[in-house]
């Protein structure tokens, strides 16, 4: 019986070790575990409100700064003749919701020999008062995507390859205002 009691000891003795070895190295670690300090160091603010996005065409300074961008832009644009002289960006843009995606649609447009108009309208799907009788897809009611409004427009044309050339020079124009 001496002998089972003394196995039966030291095994003790070896679990209150392991326990409090691993009792060390959880308080080593802090109170939440590995990578609690990498959680608290995190970007993502703890106020839930700070969570959401604002919606930049609800936002006073998003407005203005597109407001000032298109201004800045539209000298420029009539430079390279991609906007009429009479033109503005801020009229040309007025229906598209992104600033860069009118510039594509007007870059698109000058590279292909397609009307703007009729573009645009494909784009956004907003019909403007500007004559679309000569547009090909006139009729269409909703918006689609650059690349498949040029193909209906010009069937001909590398619709994929346009749109991200005229994609790319919009991104230009952009970076060369500061936006």
């Amino acid at each position: 019986m001496r002998k089972a009691f003394g196995i039966g000891a030291i095994l003790l003795f070896s679990v209150s070790i392991s326990l409090s070895v691993s009792a060390e190295r959880a308080a080593a670690q802090g109170p939440a575990g590995a990578g609690a300090s990498a959680a608290t160091q995190s970007s993502v603010p703890l106020n839930p409100i700070k969570w959401v996005k604002k919606d930049p065409k609800n936002s006073g300074d998003a407005a203005t700064s597109r407001s000032d961008m298109e201004k800045k832009l539209t000298p420029s644009l009539q430079t390279q003749g991609v906007l009429p002289a009479d033109t503005t960006a801020t009229d040309a843009c007025a229906p598209f919701s992104a600033l860069d995606g009118c510039l594509a649609a007007l870059h698109a447009s000058h590279n292909l020999g397609i009307d703007f108009h009729c573009l645009r309208a494909g784009v956004t799907g907003v019909h403007s008062d500007a004559d679309l009788s000569g547009c090909k897809a006139a009729e269409v009611e909703k918006s689609e995507s650059l690349s498949k409004a040029i193909h209906q427009l010009k069937p001909d044309a590398n619709a994929k390859q346009a749109t991200k050339d005229a994609e790319q020079q919009a991104k230009d124009d952009l970076k060369g205002i500061g936006g």
